[in-house]
C-alpha cells in the first residue's frame, strides 16, 4: 500500500470513529485509534472540518469532537449553491404568478428550516451573497394567473384517480361552459395547463388554461391516464402550445449561424446534418405551425424553410402581420390556413 493509499485510509476511518462516536473523542483518543502522534491527528481534525460539521464537546477541560447525525445527513444536507438555486426559482415564479409557486415556496421553508443554529451560521454568508446576485429572467409573454387552490384540487384528483369537473370560459365565449375531464397531466409555465381528456369520447386530449378554469372540483366519476400514456411524448407532437396536425419540417441554417444552431434545441426530435457550404440542416415532426413561424423571426433570416409549405404560408401570413405592425394597416387574414386549425384543436 502507498503512503498516500495509506493516509486516505487513516482519514476515512477517522471520519467513520467521529460519526460514529455519542460522546465524541479527544485529540488523544484520535491519536490512539489511528496509531499516530497527536499533530498528526490535529491535522486529520482540521482536514474534516472543512468539509464536515464538527460539533466541539467540553469534557474536563479537554475538547472532545464529533460528527453530529451520522454520515447520511452529511451527504443528503443541500448546500449554500443548491439553496440559492432553488430560493432564486421561487422568486423568478412568484413574480410571474406561477400557480405552483407557493408548493416550491413551502418545500424552500421546509429545506431552511432543517437546519440548525450552527449550519444556519456557517451557510448564511455564502447564501446571502448568493441569492443577492442571482435572478431568474423575467420578459414579456402572457400572464395567466391560477389560484393554488386549482393545482391542489388537480393533483388530488390525478392522486385519487378521478375525473375533474370545472366551468371553463373559452378564448370566444361569453360565459363558461361546464367540463369533464379526466386529468391527463398539468403544464407548469408562464401560462399554466391541464391536460384533460373528455371522459367516454373516443378523441384525443386537450389543454385548458387554469386561468379561464373556476369552480374546480374532483368528480365522483373515476378517471385514469390510461396505461403507458406519455406527457412528454404528446407535447412533442407540437412545436409549443397549439395542438394540430403534424408536419415534417425541414430548416435550413446557413452557416454564418451553425455555430448557435448547434447549441439550440428546436424540437426534442431534431436530427442535425451537416451541408457542404458549412450550413445545417434541421428535421423534425411537428404541429404548431404558427408558433414556428413566429420563432422563425428571433433569427433574422439566418433559417429558411426547405418543408412543408404550409410552413412557408404560415410565415407569409406572419409577414403580412408584421408589416401591418409598422403600417398601422389591419392585414386581411381571411385565407388563413394553418392556424384556424391549430385554434380547433385547443381548449
Amino acid at each position: 500500500m502507498t503512503d498516500r493509499m495509506a493516509k486516505s485510509r487513516r482519514l476515512l476511518r477517522l471520519v467513520h470513529l467521529l460519526a460514529d462516536t455519542v460522546d465524541g473523542l479527544t485529540l488523544d483518543e484520535m491519536a490512539a485509534e489511528l496509531e499516530v502522534n497527536r499533530r498528526t491527528a490535529e491535522r486529520l481534525r482540521d482536514v474534516i472540518r472543512e468539509t464536515f460539521d464538527l460539533e466541539e464537546l467540553a469534557d474536563d477541560r479537554r475538547k472532545r469532537f464529533r460528527i453530529p447525525d451520522g454520515l447520511r445527513r452529511i451527504y443528503t444536507r443541500p448546500n449554500a449553491a443548491e439553496i440559492a438555486a432553488l430560493q432564486t426559482e421561487v422568486a423568478t415564479l412568484k413574480r410571474k404568478g406561477a400557480a405552483h409557486a407557493p408548493q416550491l415556496e413551502s418545500l424552500l421553508g421546509k429545506v431552511k428550516a432543517a437546519f440548525d443554529d450552527r449550519e444556519k451560521r456557517r451557510l448564511d454568508p455564502d447564501l446571502d451573497a448568493l441569492a443577492r446576485l442571482q435572478r431568474g429572467m423575467v420578459g414579456p409573454g402572457p400572464a395567466g394567473v391560477a389560484a393554488p387552490e386549482t393545482i391542489a384540487t388537480i393533483q388530488g384528483a390525478i392522486l385519487a384517480g378521478c375525473c375533474l369537473e370545472f366551468d371553463y370560459r373559452a378564448e370566444s365565449a361569453t360565459k363558461p361552459a361546464w367540463r369533464r375531464v379526466i386529468p391527463f397531466g398539468l403544464i407548469h409555465g408562464s401560462v399554466p395547463y391541464l391536460v384533460g381528456q373528455m371522459p367516454d369520447r373516443d378523441e384525443p386530449p386537450i389543454m385548458f388554461r387554469l386561468d379561464r378554469m373556476s369552480e374546480v372540483r374532483s368528480s365522483n366519476q373515476l378517471g385514469c391516464t390510461p396505461e403507458g400514456w406519455d406527457l412528454d411524448g404528446w407535447l412533442a407532437q407540437s412545436f409549443g402550445v397549439w395542438r394540430e396536425d403534424t408536419h415534417d419540417v425541414v430548416l435550413q441554417v446557413a452557416a454564418t449561424s451553425a455555430d448557435r444552431a448547434r447549441g439550440w434545441s428546436f424540437h426534442p426530435t431534431q436530427t442535425i446534418e451537416e451541408t457542404g457550404d458549412g450550413g445545417l440542416l434541421i428535421r423534425f415532426r411537428s404541429g404548431g405551425l404558427r408558433e414556428m413561424a413566429e420563432h422563425l423571426f428571433t433569427w433574422g433570416g439566418e433559417v429558411a424553410i426547405v418543408a412543408p409549405e404550409d410552413l412557408r404560408d404560415v410565415m407569409r401570413e406572419r409577414l403580412e402581420a408584421g408589416k401591418a405592425a409598422i403600417s398601422g394597416l389591419r392585414p386581411d387574414l381571411s385565407c388563413q390556413t394553418s392556424t384556424g386549425s391549430s385554434r380547433s384543436r385547443k381548449a
